[in-house]
């Protein structure tokens, strides 16, 4: 007799539709300093430029929300020991939220605290994070700065913006609860490079140069971009990949097709009179009017971008 096979996990594919219902657009408004210690500046320009959705899968979403959860469990570990740990901005009754002086670089800290039996008199930027059984023994192994340069790189950011000159870094082996500490000193210098590469990367009209011109390099291979910057396909249509737009002061977009300011809805949305970023589109410009862009594709097909003719 043929072996029937197990039936769907409807309840469990249920979840996880629902999750991905749920989900965010896959856009972040600004530059996030949780990804600006990344190698290659041309994935950070694509994802200030919302080339590509991203699109997460309900398991992985349910994991981001279980280290958001592991959260006030870090809160309450601390204070229970005596560390004065603020998680909300009492001048805001939010999270705590740093930008640069453009307004478009910049995080949300998980918190600040005082009062730590290392240093109890210094205030201290506060990053929680959860590890599987094989990042964390990388962890303890190496250390932050080694084994995890994005955590780093996001506390020196932090640190920078905030005025602060520590941070403390508090771990969890998810498998076992088992707990890593690290304090970290701010590095002026770093902190430097990091905002400077950050405005570097803000300011571009076009992208970077990629970080190898080779598809099958593994940070290429594991880039949400890798479609967009190695297959030639199209980026999402939208204000931010549009030639017309661009980053101004405050955090703000401003549209010079129709001069104005855009909000995030209408960035999302664009309109009629888009034409993609030159560079975005995977072929040779050979000629343009006010409202199209023509080009010669690699395959030696013509493309018209915009009004048509």
């Amino acid at each position: 007799m043929a072996v029937l096979p197990p039936p769907p996990a409807a309840t469990v594919a249920a979840i996880y539709a629902a999750y991905e219902a749920a989900g965010d657009a896959g856009w972040r408004t600004h530059l996030g300093a949780s990804q600006i210690g990344t190698g290659c500046e041309r994935a950070l320009w694509y994802g200030f430029r919302w080339a590509t959705r991203a699109r997460h899968t309900g398991r992985l979403l349910r994991l981001f929300e279980t280290g958001n959860l592991a959260e006030a469990r870090f809160v309450a570990d601390l204070r229970r020991i005596g560390v004065t740990v603020l998680d909300i901005d009492p001048t805001t009754g939010r999270q705590w939220t740093l930008r640069d002086p453009t307004g478009h670089f910049g995080g949300s800290m998980d918190a600040v605290g005082i009062g730590f039996p290392e240093a109890p008199k210094a205030w201290h930027v506060v990053e929680f994070k959860t590890h599987s059984t094989k990042s964390f023994a990388k962890l303890t192994a190496e250390g932050v700065e080694k084994a995890r340069p994005l955590h780093w790189a996001q506390m020196q950011a932090y640190m920078h913006l905030a005025g602060l000159e520590r941070a403390f870094y508090l771990a969890v082996n998810k498998d076992t609860d088992e707990l890593y500490q690290e304090r970290i000193r701010h590095d002026a210098e770093a902190g430097m490079r990091l905002l400077a590469k950050a405005q570097r990367i803000i300011a571009a009209v076009r992208p970077p140069a990629r970080i190898s011109e080779d598809p099958a390099w593994w940070e290429c291979r594991f880039c949400d971009h890798h479609a967009v910057c190695h297959e030639g396909a199209a980026p999402e249509r939208h204000c931010r990949s549009c030639l017309h737009v661009s980053p101004v002061a405050e955090g703000g977009w401003h549209c010079t097709r129709h001069g104005t300011p855009l909000a995030r809805r209408e960035q999302e949305a664009g309109c009629a009179a888009h034409l993609y970023i030159p560079d975005l589109v995977p072929g040779e410009q050979v000629d343009a009017g006010e409202d199209w862009v023509s080009y010669r594709l690699p395959d030696g097909s013509a493309w018209r971008d915009g009004v048509a003719a």
